[in-house]
């Protein structure tokens, strides 16, 4: 069981000794390229020094997962025993599950509670399904005319590298190399500079688990050194990452200068909520929305930023959620009272009150919040709802990650549809109704990868995740994402 006070998780902080070095060929590298510090955003102080991983440690982690494709055992392995070899990673995560939660909440501002309670579960979920999954693919053998066979059939791309962000960084990054590594592809991934302590313990409890050497290397580094020189390996087969869309243009850049690996991206948001006057529950509604926005200090991309709301009932619903804005209580992650803890960086906190300032220069109502809350340490910000938004202002079309809603009104449902599909995003949308017909009608017309209708943020490990237009391609989670780390060869024989 995980500890149940504040002063508790606090004495499990002071004796925590987190791994600091990547994991390349199985074994602890720290590797040439000097350390970094890794700031927590809780306090601001620095958690650790982490070994900074740059071009040469990228080519060792690449040369050791190349080698483990082409001379290992995992690709050779039946699905079965990749399979057994992924449920007892699970186990592994499961009982370290604590000290997961509190290396993710140091690193980046996630409630420790959540951070066990929601993000861990995911994590082992992850590691399950895909475990269980392995052995149960079915190839194909398409009908021929009688004098010839055809089959088709899966087999496993290569090297993988997984590049993931600071929000979610076990759970995202466990549907990335879950899926890789049960098709029996191998792995490098790459965290977030934010984030590395609690991957560097994923990837150790992977071996404990079996991996066998090389299959699943961990490489510390920033974007621009760690990241790009990833993207621009000749001997990287995929590359799987989750970040901003920004971020995803550099590497459909790396893979075009390089050697055409497969980009898949999933990328940012600028999520809508609809709200009907017919919705089942206003006060359901409005409590989701809250969450929605406030969950993980907004840093989700597919947060619901944009609550849109029939003008009719736009005055009982809006003040429901700014009342939640202001009863919410931001605090340190450690403290399981907390249920907001810092926005994961000093940059990042910088960004949100940027976004903020931008707000009120264009014209937005300032309902709850707008401040920082340097008296609380760290990098807390009050939850922060705007009113009277337009959709040319940037908040409404601008991703901020971080508790920022911006509210907008709408009289028809057509007109719904019109805001909510007026963003260059499309990664997840919300609609509340209680009309079978509307729910269905317009979750076709929303333009999205995922739409939840009268709910959020609901689904599970069979349901697959992705989006539309510049919120990115493929699909995580699902049978689905088996898809980008194989290939499909075909094979005629002529009888």
């Amino acid at each position: 069981m995980p500890p149940t006070t504040h002063a508790e998780w606090l004495s499990l902080a002071a004796r925590l000794v987190p791994p600091v070095h990547h994991l390349i060929d199985g074994g602890d590298s720290p590797g040439k390229s000097g350390v970094f510090p890794l700031i927590s955003p809780r306090d601001g102080q620095v958690l650790a020094e982490v070994s900074d991983g740059g071009p040469a440690e990228v080519d060792r982690a690449v040369a050791a997962a190349r080698r483990a494709f082409d001379h290992g055992p995992w690709p050779r392995l039946s699905p079965a025993e990749r399979g057994r070899v992924l449920q007892r990673f699970a186990d592994l995560v499961e009982e370290h599950r604590t000290e997961l939660a509190l290396l993710i909440s140091l690193e980046m501002g996630k409630p420790v509670t959540e951070a066990y309670d929601i993000e861990l579960r995911a994590v082992v979920n992850t590691l399950r399904y895909y475990g269980e999954l392995a052995g149960k693919l079915l190839d194909e053998a398409p009908q021929t005319g009688a004098d010839a066979l055809a089959l088709v059939t899966r087999e496993p791309i290569g090297v993988v590298a997984a590049v993931v962000p600071w929000n979610f960084p076990l759970t995202l990054g466990t549907w990335k190399l879950a899926p890789a590594l049960a098709a029996g592809c191998t792995v490098v991934l790459k965290p977030s500079e934010q984030t590395p302590l609690s991957a560097l313990r994923l990837g150790r409890l992977g071996a404990q688990a079996g991996l066998p050497d090389g299959v699943l290397n961990v490489v510390a580094g920033r974007g621009p050194t760690a990241g790009r020189a990833l993207g621009l390996h000749p001997d990287v087969d995929v590359l799987a990452f989750t970040g901003s869309t920004a971020v995803g243009r550099h590497y459909l850049h790396y893979a075009a200068d390089s050697n055409l690996k497969r980009v898949w991206l999933e990328l940012g948001g600028k999520s809508p909520n609809i709200v009907l006057p017919d919705a089942p529950d206003l006060d359901t509604a409005a409590t989701t929305a809250a969450w929605g926005i406030f969950f993980n200090a907004g840093e989700m991309c597919t947060a619901p930023s944009r609550l849109l709301v029939h003008s009719s009932i736009a005055e009982r619903v809006v003040d429901a959620v700014v009342e939640r804005a202001r009863t919410l209580r931001v605090g340190d992650p450690l403290d399981p009272a907390s249920e907001m803890g810092p926005i994961a960086t000093a940059r990042q906190l910088d960004s949100v009150l940027g976004h903020i300032a931008a707000a009120h220069e264009d014209g937005a109502r300032l309902r709850s919040g707008g401040s920082a809350l340097p008296d609380h340490g760290g990098f807390h910000l009050q939850p922060t709802v705007f009113d009277k938004v337009t959709p040319r202002m940037r908040l409404a079309r601008e991703e901020v990650f971080g508790p920022v809603l911006s509210v907008q009104t709408f009289d028809t449902v057509e007109q719904a549809v019109a805001l909510a599909n007026d963003s260059e995003y499309g990664l997840a949308a919300g609609l509340w109704t209680a009309d079978l017909s509307t729910a269905h009608r317009v979750a076709r017309q929303l333009r999205a990868g995922t739409v939840w209708v009268n709910c959020y943020e609901e689904g599970g490990l069979n349901i697959p995740f992705g989006g539309y237009k510049q919120s990115g391609n493929g699909r995580d989670k699902s049978a689905h994402a088996l898809e980008k780390f194989t290939e499909l060869k075909t094979t005629w024989i002529q009888l």
